[in-house]
């Protein structure tokens, strides 16, 4: 991966009014983060802006990956501690999270959706998708596949270049 010190300039773009391809890049991720929270892709009908996206974030790993500490959520999610902390209260105080005994160590506390938390999951997800199936209506599948490999791409790539300059020195 390049880093910021060693992109150069696009030679595509030989005028100075004609913006680069990393100028272009830059402003649709711009773009895109400001889409996102305008609707913080929050879906379409009922469930539209119905849950914040750490909120999702945090639910959707706990459903993927199963009941887990705080630290090893955080890690996952690339957080600090204190932050999961923060943000999963609410959600045990709504009752969509609840925290249990560790199985292997009574003495330790797991996070756990409970059947609330994967109800309300769910409903979020299908009005996200249903949103995701509105914009973009007049895409081909591949097109679409191309998209979600390509963001995949870029999120593992961004998620990359934040642990390596997060990472302590030696």
């Amino acid at each position: 991966m390049a880093s910021p010190n060693t992109v150069t300039r696009d030679a595509a773009a030989d005028s100075a009014d004609e913006p680069t391809l990393y100028d272009r890049l830059q402003h649709q991720v711009a773009l895109f983060a400001r889409r996102a929270e305008q609707t913080r892709l929050g879906g379409v009908g009922k469930a539209r802006n119905s849950m914040d996206r750490a909120a999702y974030l945090l639910l959707n790993r706990l459903d993927r990956e199963g009941p887990m500490g705080v630290k090893a959520l955080a890690e996952g999610m690339g957080i600090d501690s204190s932050t999961v902390t923060r943000q999963v209260a609410p959600l045990v105080e709504s009752g969509l999270v609840k925290r249990a005994s560790h199985p292997e160590d009574g003495r330790a506390v797991v996070l756990a959706l409970t059947h609330d938390g994967k109800e309300r999951l769910e409903e979020v997800r299908q009005s996200r998708r249903d949103l995701m199936a509105l914009v973009t209506d007049g895409w081909s599948e591949h097109e679409r596949e191309v998209f979600c490999d390509l963001l995949d791409r870029f999120n593992i790539a961004l998620s990359d270049y934040h642990a390596t300059i997060n990472r302590p020195a030696d």
